[in-house]
């Protein structure tokens, strides 16, 4: 792999040069003043970012598969029910973490390549008379097979059923890139990870807390220590932690946010949505298809790409990396070599994109998949040349 060419992977993300600086500074006593003011920019940041109104936000040391067992374990007791759609392989993760830890799951399956099933929610919601499902689990971006789910749909359908559950999200591959609205959607745990739209290393789980599931903390039973909310919130008083943090990171996070800000969180989510419309009129070009099963559901950080029959998408990421020193994702789970992954999320421009595309095209000529070379490129380029900010403008 060439660590000149940027990875094209759903995270980790390309890093700015500025925030690997903000990363890399001297030791920096976490008990300390200097450690506050470090820290309490990178809070109030995540706050907006999220669209936030009340609750808190906890960073932890971790990533994001421990900013879901954080949202759990903190808020829920053993054996309490949950609901979750089961649709890709970041829904199977999480309904898995939750049967380790004793919770009883009901899951609804649902076809990969959909979105979590509002319609079949409200039903689950509305049966439950009695009140036993206590969270319902969704995955805003289905990382695996590039779909988008309707979170303030199923907000909506929560309140039609007229049932009190928290609702958790899995943000981790969205928020930063694609429009969140904790607040608005009435989210109680939006989790994120430090290494995707906030184009860190890996890391940190962020997660924002709301009033309620705060509440629901000071009843839950499942063990709890390293990420106990209630040590978090007790150091964070007083501008600290209760044990030593990754301060180079959060220092980055800072670093992140205000380059977000810098460019307008409106026009980095733009800029997100260009860039995969790109890239699927690209996908299109080459006579193929996302996994994703209608427009409504397309990412917009990351295009499961539906290869051809006979052809396997594992061969294309293999000799993308060995050949051209350029990484894409591998299907996972279900859809394991029937399709490759495209990530277009980050640090990325129309002119990075483009580069990503030409590789596949030459990976797919040299596998004889009889994708003629240019054509998407061609496809994405005049997209991209009449959508495009100037900038000038970009800078403005």
């Amino acid at each position: 792999m060439s660590f000149q060419n940027p990875v094209f992977i759903p995270g980790p993300t390309n890093i700015p040069e500025a925030i690997r600086k903000a990363c890399d500074m001297p030791t920096l006593d976490h008990r300390s003043a200097a450690f506050g003011k470090l820290f309490r920019p990178a809070v109030a940041g995540v706050r907006r970012v999220l669209g936030m109104e009340g609750g808190e936000v906890i960073i932890l040391p971790s990533t994001g598969t421990g900013g879901w067992e954080a949202a759990i374990t903190n808020t829920l007791s053993p054996g309490d029910r949950v609901l979750a759609a089961r649709f890709g392989m970041f829904s199977h993760r999480w309904i898995d973490l939750c049967q380790r830890h004793g919770l009883e799951v009901e899951i609804i399956e649902t076809p990969w390549g959909q979105g979590a099933p509002v319609a079949a929610i409200e039903a689950a919601l509305k049966a439950d008379t009695a009140g036993r499902i206590k969270a319902v689990l969704a995955t805003h971006n289905e990382t695996a097979t590039g779909v988008r789910s309707d979170i303030a749909g199923i907000r909506r359908a929560m309140d039609a059923a007229g049932h009190g559950a928290m609702l958790f999200v899995d943000g981790v591959s969205s928020i930063g890139s694609m429009p969140f609205d904790m607040a608005g959607w009435g989210v109680d745990i939006a989790v994120a990870g430090s290494q995707k739209g906030f184009m860190l290393p890996a890391g940190l789980a962020i997660l924002g807390v709301s009033d309620k599931a705060l509440a629901a903390m000071e009843g839950a039973r499942l063990p709890r220590t390293f990420f106990d909310f209630r040590d978090m919130l007790r150091s964070y008083a007083g501008g600290g932690y209760p044990y030593t943090p990754a301060v180079g990171l959060i220092a980055g996070l800072a670093k992140s946010i205000e380059m977000l800000e810098e460019e307008g969180l409106e026009a980095v989510y733009a800029r997100h949505a260009r860039l995969a419309e790109g890239v699927r009129r690209a996908v299109a070009a080459w006579g193929m298809r996302p996994c994703a099963a209608s427009a409504d559901l397309y990412s917009e950080t990351v295009t499961a790409v539906v290869v051809p029959p006979g052809c396997n998408g594992t061969d294309l990421v293999k000799l993308a990396a060995e050949k051209y020193g350029v990484a894409f994702g591998v299907g996972l789970g279900e859809v394991a070599g029937k399709v490759f992954r495209i990530g277009h999320l980050g640090m990325l421009t129309d002119v990075m994109v483009l580069g990503g595309l030409a590789t596949a095209e030459m990976c797919m000529a040299d596998l004889g998949w009889g994708v003629r070379l240019g054509s998407g490129v061609a496809a994405a380029a005049e997209f991209y040349r009449g959508s495009a900010v100037p900038m000038a403008m970009a800078a403005e």
